[in-house]
C-alpha cells in the first residue's frame, strides 16, 4: 500500500532535494579547486589531443552509464569516441580497440575487476590509459599513464551509498575535458551543425536558401507590361501574397504583394486600367541559392517582411521565399 504523501514528508522531501543539490555543487566546486594544484586534467586533454585514434571510455554500473554520456559528448564535439563495456571486451570486444586509441577506464573504487581484468592487455597493446577514480592509490590509478581524481567527501545519498555526487563530479569532469578538447581543435558552429544535421541547429547552419526556395512554375511572375489584373491572378493563383515584375530578361525590378493591395483598396476603385509597373515596389530585397536559409530569416525580421526573391548570379529570379517555407523547413 503507498504510503501518504502528507505535508511533513512533503517538507522532508525538499529538504533532501536541496541537501543533494548543495552536495554535489559542493563537490563539484572542490573538483575545481583541485584543478589548481593538479595538472592532470590539461596531461588527459594533451594525451588524447595526441591520439591518432579513437577515444575507447569503459566502466560498469553507474559509472558506465556516465562512461557512455561522456563518449557521446566527446563524438558530438570533434572527438572520435565510443563506448565499449568491460565485461563485453573481456569476451571478444576488444577486437575494436587498437594502439592508435586512448583508454579512459572510470570507476569510483578504481577496483572494478571487469575493468583491471582487461586495462593490462589494453597497456600491452600500447594504448595510453586514463582512469578517473576516487582513489589514487587504487589498481586503475597505479596503472594509469594519467589518472583523474573524482573523489567527493560524501555522496548526497542519507545513506552514503549510492553514487550520486561522485557520477555527478566525473560527468562534470568529462564535459570539462571534451570543452577543452572542442577549443584546442577549432571545433566551430558548422562542425558541430554536421555532427546533429537532425538538431535545431544543424537545421540552421546547414539548410541553405536552394533547399527550401519555391522555383520553377511555382514562382509568382509578371512581366512589366502587365496590367494590375494579371499580377492579381499571379498572386492569387501561386498562393505566395506576392508576385515578382521582371523585366525581359528575367531580373526582377519590383515586387507587389496582398498588403500593397489592400492599401491601394482605400484610394483606388477601378484597377482595369492600372499598370503593375506603376504601383510596385522597385528594388525588390533579394537572397541568393547558396545562402544560408537564416541569412533570409534575418533579412525579413530586419525589413518586415514575408516574402523575399532568390536572385542567381546574374540577377536572375530562380526562386522565391515566404516566410512559411522557413517555418517548415524548421529553420524558425
Amino acid at each position: 500500500m503507498q504510503k501518504a504523501f502528507d505535508d511533513s514528508a512533503i517538507t522532508r522531501a525538499m529538504q533532501l532535494a536541496r541537501e543533494t543539490l548543495t552536495i554535489e555543487a559542493d563537490a563539484i566546486a572542490a573538483l575545481n579547486a583541485r584543478l589548481d594544484t593538479d595538472h592532470s586534467v590539461a596531461r588527459a586533454v594533451q594525451l588524447l589531443l595526441g591520439c591518432s585514434g579513437r577515444v575507447v571510455i569503459s566502466g560498469i554500473g553507474k559509472s558506465g552509464h556516465i562512461a557512455r554520456k561522456i563518449a557521446a559528448t566527446l563524438a558530438s564535439t570533434g572527438t572520435p569516441a565510443m563506448f565499449v563495456h568491460p565485461a563485453e571486451a573481456a569476451h571478444g570486444d576488444l577486437g575494436m580497440i587498437t594502439e592508435n586509441d586512448a583508454f579512459i577506464a572510470i570507476s569510483y573504487s578504481g577496483e572494478a575487476a571487469e575493468l583491471l581484468s582487461i586495462v593490462g592487455i589494453i597497456k600491452r597493446m600500447g594504448a595510453p590509459l586514463i582512469s578517473m577514480t576516487g582513489n589514487p592509490n587504487s589498481g586503475l590509478g597505479k596503472l594509469a599513464d594519467v589518472h583523474l581524481d573524482i573523489s567527493v567527501a560524501k555522496e548526497a545519498c542519507p545513506l552514503n551509498l549510492a553514487p550520486t555526487a561522485s557520477t555527478t563530479v566525473t560527468l562534470a569532469l568529462g564535459d570539462a575535458i571534451a570543452v577543452a578538447l572542442l577549443d584546442a581543435r577549432g571545433f566551430k558552429e558548422e562542425d558541430f551543425a554536421r555532427s546533429h544535421p537532425g538538431g535545431a541547429l544543424g537545421r540552421r547552419l546547414l539548410t541553405h536558401v536552394r533547399d527550401v526556395m519555391r522555383s520553377g512554375d511555382a514562382v509568382p511572375k509578371v512581366g512589366l507590361d502587365a496590367r494590375l489584373q494579371d499580377a492579381l491572378m499571379e498572386i492569387t493563383q501561386k498562393g505566395m501574397g506576392m508576385t515578382a515584375i521582371v523585366d525581359g530578361d528575367g531580373r526582377p525590378v519590383g515586387v507587389f504583394t496582398d498588403g500593397d493591395l489592400r492599401r491601394m483598396l482605400e484610394r483606388t476603385q477601378d484597377f482595369t486600367k492600372v499598370m503593375i509597373r506603376d504601383v510596385m515596389h522597385a528594388n525588390p530585397r533579394r537572397v541568393h541559392p547558396d545562402q544560408l536559409a537564416v541569412d533570409a530569416v534575418a533579412i525579413m525580421e530586419e525589413f518586415r517582411i514575408n516574402q523575399m526573391l532568390v536572385t542567381d548570379a546574374d540577377d536572375k529570379l530562380v526562386g522565391a521565399l515566404h516566410i512559411h517555407d522557413l517555418t517548415r523547413a524548421k529553420v524558425i
